[in-house]
């Protein structure tokens, strides 16, 4: 994600939970819209030590929350509490929402969540700022307390990046966007060579592929939070809007393929790639792994495979991997490969030389990401 930051031309720092910068909200906005590997965006309103109430009340009228919530605009808390004396998150979302009425006025807080909900195969990324609501609605602040240190943020994103809007059909174990973005960009991928995903689902990966080689910013179609702070100042998410639409090629300079044997999933994958309105940019078929050809003397083959959760599916996916490994070095000599493992039994029937790019999980399944070049 640092790389993703530094293409915008945003000095981002890695993080144990993200990537964090020191920006504007300009910086702010061009995060959500271009970023296409992070969960959201939040924006850091301040860190401080409290052990008691008395000493968290103190801290938190402090915090300039007029700045990000008009004066009786419903809010949320999201809030977690570890190895902490205050512990009681209802009790912590209470003593700052009286805070935020000591500077605001009446507060609506609509909600008080626990655990956050940004997926497990993503990252959020924090914009620290200088003098990123989901569906429930309701401006987001998103507490988190550890050791007696608070961390008190506001979330500028709204829905969760991954939800572009496209993605309305789904097949089995659909791969979410975020996570197919980040197989892409660490493949180093960049719209450059053809890109092939013999296993492609509801077209996630084609998909996302297609929207980096013609360069679309993933937030385009989108609404956020921070449209509606006090400070945003209104021209300008158009001026980036018209900013990232002329950027955008007309076509894909690489063919993209995506091929599945599940004819549901391909008629998914169309109405998918008919919403992201990059349908003419894809080729989609309906076709078993050994029948997959190579589009071009090499590029890049990228798939997110079943990963066998239920009894009993063991044989078939080692026959499937095995497969898998076996079509690719007969007829894909000199391509990449990019595969998102749950495991080295199911990578050794592969036969190939693999090293790993990351680790994450997806569906709440431990997997990494491999990467090698494909040898006969």
């Amino acid at each position: 994600m640092a790389r993703e930051l530094d293409a915008l031309g945003i000095a981002g720092v890695t993080e144990p939970a993200g990537v964090g910068w020191r920006g504007n909200l300009e910086s702010v906005l061009r995060a959500n819209l271009w970023l296409r590997t992070a969960s959201r965006v939040v924006v850091r309103l301040g860190t401080f030590h409290a052990r008691t109430f008395i000493e968290l009340e103190r801290h938190a009228r402090r915090i300039e929350w007029e700045r990000f919530l008009p004066k009786g605009a419903p809010l949320r808390f999201r809030v977690t509490s570890r190895k902490s004396k205050l512990y009681h998150t209802e009790a912590i979302a209470q003593r700052l929402g009286e805070a935020v009425e000591h500077r605001v006025g009446k507060a609506r807080v609509i909600a008080v969540v626990g655990e956050d909900d940004v997926a497990d195969d993503t990252s959020p990324a924090h914009a620290s700022a200088s003098p990123g609501d989901d569906e429930a609605g309701g401006q987001l602040f998103v507490v988190r307390v550890l050791r007696d240190e608070l961390t008190v943020s506001v979330d500028s994103s709204g829905a969760l990046l991954h939800r572009r809007g496209y993605r309305q059909a789904l097949a089995k174990a659909p791969l979410r966007e975020t996570l197919a973005a980040a197989m892409l960009l660490g493949s180093g991928w960049r719209g450059e060579t053809p890109l092939l995903d013999p296993l492609c689902g509801s077209g996630t990966i084609a998909i996302e592929g297609a929207m980096i080689a013609r360069r679309m910013a993933p937030g385009l179609g989108r609404t956020f939070s921070a449209l509606e702070w006090p400070e945003t100042n209104a021209s300008v998410w158009p001026r980036l809007l018209a900013e990232a639409r002329g950027l955008v090629l007309p076509r894909s300079p690489v063919a993209i393929h995506g091929s599945d044997r599940d004819a549901g999933a391909i008629l998914a994958a169309r109405a998918n790639a008919q919403r992201a309105d990059v349908e003419g940019d894809i080729s989609l078929a309906t076709l078993p792994l050994s029948g997959v050809e190579p589009v071009g003397e090499r590029g890049l083959v990228l798939v997110n495979p079943p990963y066998g959760v239920r009894i009993g599916e063991a044989d078939a996916l080692r026959d499937l991997y095995a497969t898998f490994g076996r079509v690719l070095r007969q007829r894909f000599r000199d391509w990449t490969v990019g595969i998102l493992s749950p495991g080295a039994q199911l990578e050794a029937q592969l036969g190939l030389d693999l090293e790993e790019r990351f680790a994450t999980s997806n569906g709440g399944i431990p997997v990494r990401f491999l990467m090698g070049r494909v040898e006969a």
